[in-house]
């Protein structure tokens, strides 16, 4: 059984970074690509970054793109985003997923999310 817990998120002012945290129960982690999304309120969840099973290719939404990095360290079951240059709009609830292409897209592959961890950025 596949679980994913995210966390790292927190309150900081606008300008500021931080290092976000999934960690994934379960054998198959390394059989995925793995990805973030998030979801502000009254919006849809949206897709933010994906890195492929070996960490060697990474694809970021326009939004974040030069300012977020995603990684993944397969011996620990974990991927990370790591978020500088924070903006308000950046303010939603983060959570990780594996993917697969789709049209173009990168879509969940599991039909269940974590918890997801809450960022919120200042002004």
């Amino acid at each position: 059984q596949v679980q994913m817990a995210e966390s790292g998120g927190r309150v900081v002012r606008a300008g500021g970074g931080l290092r976000l945290s999934c960690i994934v129960s379960g054998s198959t982690f390394n059989r995925y690509p793995w990805a973030w999304f998030r979801q502000a309120p009254g919006r849809e969840r949206e897709f933010v970054a994906a890195v492929s099973w070996s960490g060697g290719n990474t694809n970021y939404a326009d939004a974040v793109k030069g300012r977020f990095t995603i990684s993944r360290d397969n011996a620990k079951n974990t991927v990370y985003l790591q978020m500088n240059n924070l903006l308000p709009e950046d303010s939603a609830v983060y959570y990780c997923n594996a993917v697969r292409p789709e049209n173009g897209r990168w879509v969940p592959d599991f039909d269940f999310w974590g918890l997801g961890t809450q960022v919120t950025v200042s002004s």
